[in-house]
């Protein structure tokens, strides 16, 4: 049985920058709880520490790409993907 390796990337259906939604896609969390969560920490809390934190996932994450799982799905683990034309 291949394993699937989950990504974190952000949400396909964003509502800034899809980071939240991201993040409760990678934790198989309700989208809303988690960007719900996330605003009233941002609230309480200010621009430091999660504003900072955002920015900066919102930089680094990949975006979305319509697939979820890793892009080689022919290959299991340990195997080696045979070039061709050589």
């Amino acid at each position: 049985m291949a394993k699937t390796k989950k990504h974190l990337t952000k949400s396909k259906d964003k509502v800034i920058l899809g980071v939240f939604g991201g993040i409760a896609d990678y934790f198989g969390l309700d989208e809303t709880l988690v960007r719900i969560i996330g605003i009233l920490i941002f609230v309480f809390t200010g621009f430091f520490p999660l504003g900072v934190f955002y920015l900066l996932a919102a930089l680094v994450m990949p975006e979305y790409n319509g697939n979820k799982t890793n892009n080689d799905d022919n290959i299991v683990d340990g195997e080696f993907r045979e070039k061709g034309g050589l």
